[in-house]
């Protein structure tokens, strides 16, 4: 079995690795970094695919799949609520940004017309190997990916979370002995502060800004960001509107379909149908008349209603901003963290808005990747990648000194045989 790096190696994000068995050959994921340099997975010929394996909907991992079907035809394999969520991501992503993508919305239809939608641990059989993807914990629908082939076990992380959320279950990791882990890396130097202060101090923030009359304004990632959100509100027992807006109203929708990829359906329910979804501009208006919280993508306040809300609550002290998803460098939310500047019609101006970060990763951190490592059996080569250069090659360098597994931070290009 051999694994050629296309993607993620020694960075965040655009993942993509070819795996090459007796008689066939996989492509697992195939995303892209947005962004003001759009960086694309290293090319790779469809006529060279056998089958495509996407393990979540986040345009990192799928954004690219595309790509694929401008001249191929193969299968793509992936969970119902991954299909339906990156379906919404991609066209949303080519609709902003129309000619910036070697591909269209044909392309799209076309990968969508090869879709064999899977469930966890349902066993793909291609010649002499198989591929099943199993449960993540990082975003609903999302799964990890365990090849097999001739005798050796490949076990792909894609991103995982390996405790889950109030949303999602833990990941899966009963996977028996495993021969090569591709893992990711991006919070592996980092200890996140645990859920439930994370969850308290944000409640707490929260209470502060209605108490004083003041809106609470969330920018949240679309994709299970917003909805976590409004279940950790319930859970609260917050007692104040809450307002939900924009492309987190079409992932509901994908959501309530699919009860048994949550931890708790009911639970999702009574948090969903306790927001007012706002859809138009007059709503949206409306709805300000009153304090309340306001959770609405975009995560990093790159364009969509979040400029809107941010125009409209961020220049009064009385309101708040509750910073819940990942900002990335060069982001609008990256500017509001460390310098308290907005762009408002224009023009720079200072946010006077009480502006707070919390953390509420779909990551595991450190201290959850190296449980996942010790959950590990057999004698696994590792490659550490999906994370900035210095967490790949330091969690390489720590894996090997902790548990004596060959560990190293593969670049683009690379390929490995076990």
């Amino acid at each position: 079995m051999k694994v050629k790096v296309l993607g993620a190696g020694l960075e965040v994000g655009r993942s993509g690795f070819l795996v090459n068995c007796e008689g066939a050959n996989y492509l697992l994921d195939y995303g892209v970094n947005l962004g003001k340099n759009l960086q694309a997975p290293m090319h790779v010929m469809p006529k060279e695919v056998d089958s495509i394996i996407v393990t979540h909907a986040h345009l990192d991992h799928s954004g690219y799949v595309p790509l694929m079907y401008v001249s191929g035809t193969c299968p793509v394999y992936a969970t119902p609520p991954t299909f339906d969520l990156s379906r919404i991501l991609i066209e949303d992503m080519l609709r902003l940004e129309k000619e910036a993508h070697p591909f269209g919305l044909p392309e799209v239809h076309k990968m969508y017309s090869h879709a064999k939608r899977i469930g966890f641990g349902e066993k793909i059989t291609h010649g002499k190997s198989s591929f099943e993807l199993r449960d993540s914990g990082h975003v609903v629908g999302g799964g990890t990916v365990l090849v097999e082939s001739e005798g050796k076990k490949l076990f792909y992380t894609g991103d995982i979370n390996v405790n889950g959320s109030r949303m999602l279950r833990e990941a899966d990791l009963d996977i028996g002995e495993i021969d090569m882990l591709i893992t990711e890396s991006t919070y592996s130097q980092t200890e996140q502060m645990p859920r439930k202060e994370s969850e308290e101090k944000f409640i707490e923030f929260a209470n502060e800004i209605l108490d004083q009359k003041g809106t609470l304004f969330v920018p949240a990632f679309s994709v299970e960001r917003s909805q976590e959100i409004a279940c950790i509100l319930k859970n609260a027992k917050f007692k104040h509107k809450i307002i939900m807006d924009g492309m987190a109203l079409s992932v509901n929708e994908v959501l309530l379909r699919y009860p048994e990829y949550l931890r708790d359906y009911e639970v999702f329910v009574d948090a969903i149908e306790n927001t007012v979804w706002v859809r138009t501009h007059s709503e949206r208006k409306r709805e300000l008349a009153e304090p309340c919280v306001v959770i609405s993508p975009a995560g990093m306040l790159v364009g969509g209603n979040a400029v809107f809300y941010l125009q409209e609550l961020a220049l009064d002290k009385k309101n708040g901003i509750a910073l819940v998803s990942y900002q990335g460098e060069g982001t609008p939310g990256r500017r509001l963290l460390d310098s308290g500047k907005i762009s408002v019609h224009g023009r720079e101006r200072k946010a006077e808005a009480q502006v707070r970060q919390f953390e509420f990763s779909g990551h595991s951190d450190r201290n959850a990747l190296f449980d996942l490592i010790k959950k590990i059996k057999g004698n696994p080569k590792v490659l550490t990648v999906h994370g900035d250069g210095n967490a790949c090659t330091k969690f390489a360098q720590e894996i090997n000194e902790r548990f004596g597994f060959d560990a190293h931070a593969p670049k683009m290009g690379d390929v490995i045989s076990i």
